[in-house]
């Protein structure tokens, strides 16, 4: 009796050591397999078309299928390259035509102001510039929408004076900063021919988006003061102002997309400004910072880079 059970025991424990060697055999198996599923998940990602294994296997299912889901990616994505380029270059026409006849109704509206006309012709010529000020506007954030929406920001680096940037800026805003009664002043450098590595379109829209802010958000009769800053390796564009001031909390919450305020619900705009000051910037190699306090105005800071940054 004992003899038989100490061969079961030792039958038992042989087929669960044999069990035991097939299991792991198996599961060392399928590891190989998942992983080298995994290096080609990976190269078909990256976009690289596999080998063609022309036989009935599942392996060869799997690298046909993986190769036709490349192909058909590559082709959406060219699609939605040629999409995205027509798209762009619809609404810069679009912007470029609406612009020239909405600056000249801006422009005889202005004359209209300024002559001695009847109460009701001067009330209407008052209702002409402010709806015409109103599409001026909606039709700038409109463009800043859409191209923060389709990613059309597309940077071209060089080397260029800080000073040149500083000036077209500024004068970008000058009319909405006349219309309020407000000074910008352009405090002098030690270094005014300081150079930085940007994107000399898309690097003055940005700053002009600081300074449409700080105009909204400043009393009338008031100061803006911008000035260059040189560092070593940056060089930064400073713009203060005498506004309402940002919450501490919600400093760092002002640079996303569509966010605003409580506090200026009541101005028009879409918080498209800063999104896209946020992204400019990142993209050749800078950042930007603020500094604020409730009713003591704000200081915003764009660090452009002094050499070339490599991707």
């Amino acid at each position: 009796m004992n003899g038989y059970l100490l061969l079961t025991i030792t039958l038992l424990t042989g087929c669960a050591a044999i069990c035991l060697f097939f299991w792991r055999h198996e599961q060392k198996k399928m590891e190989a397999v998942y992983q080298n599923l995994l290096q080609r998940l990976d190269r078909a990602i990256g976009g690289e078309i596999q080998e063609t294994i022309y036989d009935e296997s599942l392996d060869a299912a799997v690298t046909e299928r993986l190769n036709r889901a490349v192909q058909i990616f590559g082709m959406n994505q060219e699609r939605a390259e040629r999409e995205r380029d027509i798209i762009k270059s619809l609404i810069s026409d679009i912007s470029h035509q609406i612009r020239t006849p909405l600056t000249n109704i801006m422009l005889y509206a202005g004359l209209l102001q300024e002559q001695a006309l009847e109460p009701d012709a001067s009330l209407l010529a008052d209702k002409i510039a402010k709806q015409s000020d109103k599409l001026d506007f909606f039709m700038k954030e409109l463009v800043k929408s859409s191209y923060a929406e389709q990613e059309m920001i597309s940077i071209h680096p060089e080397f260029l004076h800080v000073q040149e940037i500083l000036n077209t800026g500024c004068q970008i805003v000058e009319l909405a900063a006349l219309k309020k009664k407000i000074h910008i002043i352009q405090e002098k450098t030690d270094t005014p021919n300081a150079l930085c590595y940007a994107d000399k379109k898309w690097t003055i829209e940005a700053l002009g988006n600081v300074l449409d802010n700080a105009i909204k958000y400043s009393p009338e009769d008031s100061q803006i003061t911008v000035c260059v800053i040189p560092y070593e390796s940056f060089v930064c564009i400073q713009v203060q102002d005498c506004g309402i001031g940002i919450k501490e909390e919600e400093q760092g919450m002002v640079f996303e997309r569509f966010y605003r305020s409580e506090a200026v619900r009541r101005e028009p705009g879409f918080g498209i400004g800063l999104y896209l000051v946020r992204e400019v910037l990142s993209r050749q190699g800078g950042y930007a910072r603020i500094k604020s306090e409730i009713d003591q105005g704000t200081i915003v800071q764009l660090y452009l880079p002094r050499r070339k940054i490599q991707p």
